[in-house]
C-alpha cells in the first residue's frame, strides 16, 4: 500500500519478520540505499534527492531501518549490527533480489560494509558516504546526534552540526525533523540504540580491518571535508584498507554530501555504478 499524502510513506513488506516501510522506484539493476542514524531520520529524508536521480537508470530501494522511521518497532528488541544486517538481508530475500549495489550513509555505511564482509555474494558495488565502519574517537557531533533529547532547539543544533551551509537549515526542516523524532515510540527506540558511554557503539559498528582488506567489491568512498560527525580520516582509512576503492572529497561540505552537493553526488554515483 502506498500513502500518497506523505512522501515518507512508501510500500510495506515483511522483512526478517518486521513490517518494513520502504521505497521502490525505477527499474533495472538494483541499488539499496541505507540511511544514517540521526534523530527523526527516514529513508525519504536521507535520500529524497538521490532516489529520483538514480531511478532514471536503475531500481532504487530505500528502507526505513529497524528502529527508525515508519518500520515496525518491537518492544524489547536489542538493536545491534546482527539485527540490522539480518533486517537488510531479509528485505533482499523478500524482494527476491540476489545481488545489489549498496549505498550507505554514516551508520548506513557501516551496515553496507558489514553486508559486504558477511554476505559478499549479495553485493555488487559499494558506495560509502561519510561512513562509520572503522574505529575512531567519538566526535562531539556524533555524541550530540546519538544523545539527542527531543526539543526544537536540540534538533536545530543537530541540523547545524550536519550542514556546512547553515542557510539550508530552515525552520520548516527543523520542525519537520523534530515532529518525526517525537512520533509514538520513536524516542524510546532511538535512545536504546546508542546510550552513553557512546565510544563502545562506534567500536561495535566497526568491521575487523583484516576483513575490510579482503573486500573485493569496487568501492566509491565519498566524504565532506568539513564533516563534524564522522571524521574525514575514516574515509582515508577505508581507502587504504579496501583495495579496489576510490575516494572523492567534497570541500565546503559537512555530513550531508547527498544534499549539500546533491547534483554532483548523484552524477558521481551514477557514473560509478
Amino acid at each position: 500500500m502506498t500513502q500518497q499524502n506523505d512522501p515518507e510513506l512508501g510500500q510495506r513488506i515483511q522483512a526478517a519478520g518486521l513490517d518494513t516501510n520502504y521505497h521502490d522506484l525505477g527499474s533495472g539493476s538494483p541499488v539499496l540505499l541505507i540511511h544514517g542514524s540521526g534523530p527523526g531520520v527516514t529513508a525519504w529524508a536521507n535520500w529524497r534527492l538521490t532516489m529520483p536521480a538514480l531511478a532514471h537508470t536503475r531500481r532504487v530501494i530505500a528502507p526505513d531501518m529497524a528502529g527508525f522511521g515508519y518500520t515496525e518497532r518491537r518492544a524489547g528488541v536489542h538493536y545491534d549490527m546482527d539485527f540490522w544486517v539480518t533486517h537488510l538481508i531479509g528485505l533482499l530475500d523478500a524482494l527476491e533480489i540476489e545481488q545489489t549495489d549498496l549505498i550507505g550513509n554514516s551508520f548506513g555505511g557501516a551496515l553496507a560494509l558489514a553486508m559486504a564482509v558477511r554476505y559478499p555474494h549479495r553485493v555488487r558495488k559499494l558506495v560509502l558516504m561519510g561512513a562509520a565502519g572503522v574505529k575512531f574517537e567519538l566526535t562531539h557531533g556524533l555524541d550530540a546526534v546519538w544523545g539527542y533529547e527531543p526539543s526544537v532547539e536540540n534538533m536545530r543544533g543537530i541540523m547545524d552540526i550536519f550542514a556546512f551551509d547553515r542557510s539550508r537549515i530552515t525552520r520548516e526542516l527543523v520542525e519537520s525533523r523534530y515532529r518525526a523524532s517525537v512520533r509514538p515510540g520513536y524516542q524510546a527506540s532511538f535512545a536504546s540504540m546508542f546510550p552513553a558511554p557512546r565510544q563502545r557503539w562506534i567500536d561495535a559498528l566497526a568491521c575487523d580491518e583484516d576483513a575490510l582488506r579482503r573486500i573485493r567489491h569496487p568501492t566509491l568512498i565519498v566524504h565532506g571535508r568539513e564533516d563534524r560527525v564522522i571524521p574525514l580520516e575514516n574515509s582515508l582509512r577505508l581507502n587504504q584498507l579496501i583495495g579496489p576503492s576510490q575516494l572523492h572529497v567534497f570541500g565546503q561540505c559537512g555530513h550531508w554530501t547527498q544534499i549539500e552537493h546533491g547534483d554532483a553526488f548523484n552524477r558521481l554515483v551514477d557514473n560509478f555504478l
